[in-house]
């Protein structure tokens, strides 16, 4: 008997609220027989996508072009082909974006088709939203059942983290689904042994890779081990092809990386998020391993500079420095702060401290929080249903959890007789999306670096698969009796306990608390008990559980999305602005740009601001902007010299400090800026109110000596 005999006389998963199939007395009588069972699969599938498309669809346009940082660099892109393979994040090509090329092809693609506008960048991660719900279906339905897969798919579309991206232009619903077709041909290919099939999710995997870097990995350790473990042959064969696909992973994935890395430094942009202007340093440090071990610009590693400093920070230093005096009174500096030149504070931005110098409330008068979440919270095993977190993704993890566990013991449970208990299909889907799920909760549970609230989305999908695979496996498990019958109460137990502390953390939907209770309770008893309506009960208290984060996800249609950390709740951060800054920002930065193009421009760059979320505005307007230092301000694309050279060549002259990450410090570029050239006054370019301390505009134009000493 071949492999592919073998893989269908394996028992097969019962798919939750279905009858077993009569028996058929012909292969194509089978074969209708089964495809009229399905339909009604096909037909909650597809409301199921339905509800997605809505969720991610419904009034996105008021989100405007969101993540500022990405959309003016697809304009930029669509320049020249020379920036679109570069990824620039300017039109004159200073410095790239931190990411890798797949996710912003598209997004660039769609705005050359349809034009350069919101919707153009903001509807391929939408419909990419969709196209995985569907995904994870075709993904579990052979493993654990059709109704497993509506199931999961339902949860996934309803995930609040995996919406608010999907609203958004970043390129976390892309990487998604390609992880998610990677999952579904690699199972494949652990049914059928075939090493083409093997290779194709290899190169899935690649391009996953070549969308948002070493995130794409998290789905390698479960495809090996399910090879290993569940392909048919002889293991030095599986061992083999392993070995092969490997291969073929690192062709893909380093093909785009290896072409910047040979073309000469002088003739591409720098390699935005880099330390050395490498792909390499961009890949393993700030985008790979420096996420779990922690970096600079991280968790309490986010540098404050005294001599570029904000003025807040300037003000504790005093403080401090008068306490260590004994507390004199009188305004006298720290020591060494009579050159300190401050960086005003970024416009757009709601100061910390109010006018009676008492910290602001943390809220809007309207409900929304007064700044965005940044970072995922305190490490540690429950930092997924934190205060960061557990609003994004928490709201089913107990159920996921103990349904990989029902999973496990249901795969256990396959007859021996009908075929080895490896080549279960249901074995290969639990090793390949249990172990994404829980590599994916470990990493983001214990890094150290950056983990941004958005970042839970990637988990979306394995804890999906555990809720669909586990409701099917509750059921099972449960008709047997016994001690694995109290997984099923314990799980619905354990999944209203957390949506009730997510619930009360938000002050949200408070009638549905008493309705979640009562009927998470009638669901259970009835599943336990009522053996004839287990299967629809199950169904029933899985979808009330489902209310609680789908209600959730749909408060991202109430706002404009915060385009850098995208979020759903109900008190969740807006954007300033469709441009990224405030109506008074955005008036103080046409002011700028009015100025300085009246004013002998130079002929590459109008200005060049310290960070790219300042620039991004001005180049979103229609104007050739540049940042020195990146998205954070702080890479080396620029230092003194190199600056003094575009300025005597005359492709820069006007440059903007202050803005976005300002009190990070700059890069040596800024330095040599604020000690060479010229400060323009605020009265001289700014339209009345003047505000000196919105930006700090430098005229360079004559000061290349200076600039190129220092």
């Amino acid at each position: 008997m071949n492999s592919a005999q073998q893989t269908t006389t394996l028992p097969a998963a019962q798919p939750l609220g279905s009858e077993p199939a009569a028996p058929a007395t012909s292969w194509a009588g089978a074969r209708v027989l089964e495809r009229f069972r399905i339909v009604p699969y096909s037909l909650a599938l597809t409301a199921v996508m339905a509800l997605s498309a809505v969720l991610n669809i419904n009034r996105l346009s008021q989100n405007g072009y969101a993540n500022t940082f990405y959309s003016a660099g697809v304009r930029s892109m669509l320049g020249s082909l020379h920036n679109f393979f570069f990824i620039s994040f300017d039109p004159s090509g200073l410095i790239t974006i931190d990411k890798p090329p797949l996710g912003l092809w598209l997004q660039a693609l769609s705005a050359k088709l349809f034009g350069f506008d919101p919707l153009s960048l903001l509807l391929p991660e939408a419909i990419a939203g969709v196209l995985a719900v569907a995904a994870l279906y075709w993904v579990v339905r052979p493993r654990f059942g059709p109704a497993a897969g509506v199931a999961s798919a339902l949860a996934l579309a309803v995930f609040p983290s995996f919406v608010a991206v999907s609203r958004d232009n970043g390129v976390d619903p892309v990487l998604i689904l390609l992880m998610i077709l990677a999952c579904g041909v690699g199972l494949r290919a652990m049914e059928t042994g075939r090493l083409r099939t093997l290779l194709g999710c290899a190169v899935l995997v690649g391009l996953a890779f070549n969308t948002k870097t070493l995130a794409a990995y998290l789905v390698v350790p479960g495809l090996g081990l399910g090879y290993l473990v569940c392909a048919p042959g002889p293991l030095a064969r599986r061992c083999a092809y392993l070995l092969a696909a490997g291969a073929m992973l690192l062709v893909v994935s380093a093909s785009w990386s290896a072409i910047v890395e040979l073309t000469p430094a002088s003739q591409r942009p720098f390699v935005g998020g880099s330390t050395n202007n490498t792909e390499r340093d961009l890949t393993f440090g700030y985008n790979g391993f420096g996420r779990v071990e922690g970096q600079v610009g991280g968790p309490g590693r986010i540098p404050i500079l005294l001599k570029h400093g904000s003025l807040a920070h300037i003000e504790k230093e005093a403080l401090r420095a008068r306490a260590q005096r004994g507390g004199a009174a009188g305004g006298a500096r720290p020591a060494g702060s009579a050159s300190v030149r401050p960086v005003p504070t970024p416009i757009g931005i709601a100061p910390a401290i109010g006018p009676n110098k008492r910290p602001l409330s943390k809220y809007l008068p309207n409900g929304r929080a007064r700044e965005p979440t940044a970072f995922g919270g305190p490490i540690g095993p429950l930092r997924l249903l934190g205060t960061e977190l557990g609003g994004q993704a928490g709201w089913m993890l107990p159920f996921a959890l103990l349904g990989l566990i029902a999973l496990a013991l249901w795969s256990i449970d396959a007859r021996p007789e009908q075929g080895p208990a490896r080549r279960d299909p249901r074995l290969a889907g639990l090793i390949v999306l249990g172990s994404w799920f829980l590599i994916e909760a470990a990493v983001l549970s214990l890094s150290k670096g950056i983990v941004h609230p958005y970042y839970v989305s990637a988990l979306g999908p394995g804890a999906a698969a555990m809720i669909g695979g586990g409701a099917v496996a509750f059921v099972d498990l449960g008709a047997r009796r016994g001690l694995r019958l109290t997984l099923i109460p314990i799980a619905v137990a354990a999944t209203v306990a957390a949506q009730l502390v997510l619930l009360h953390r938000d002050h949200y939907m408070r009638w549905f608390w008493p309705v979640l209770i009562v009927g998470a309770v009638v669901g259970a008893v009835t599943i336990l008990l009522a053996r004839r309506w287990a299967r629809q009960a199950m169904a029933l208290t899985l979808c009330l559980l489902l209310l609680a984060p789908a209600a959730y996800a749909a408060t991202t249609w109430e706002f404009p999305v915060e385009g850098t950390f995208p979020v759903a709740g109900p008190h969740a951060a807006g954007s300033v602005g469709p441009l990224g800054v405030d109506p008074y920002g955005l008036r103080i930065t046409k002011d700028l740009l009015a100025y300085v193009t009246t004013h002998r421009p130079a002929k590459r760059w109008i200005v060049l601001t310290e960070a790219s979320d300042t620039a991004a505005p001005m180049i979103l307007l229609g104007y050739d902007a540049g940042a020195m230092g990146g998205y954070s301000g702080n890479d080396p694309a620029l230092d003194g010299p190199s600056l003094a050279r575009l300025v005597q060549r005359g492709e820069a002259r006007y440059v903007v400090l202050g803005g976005a990450y300002a009190e990070r410090g700059g890069n040596a570029a800024t330095t040599a800026v604020i000690d060479s050239c010229k400060v323009i006054p605020a009265v001289a370019w700014q339209r009345p109110p003047v505000n000196p301390n919105a930006l700090l505009l430098y005229d360079c134009a004559g000061h290349e000596r200076a600039l190129r000493a220092s």
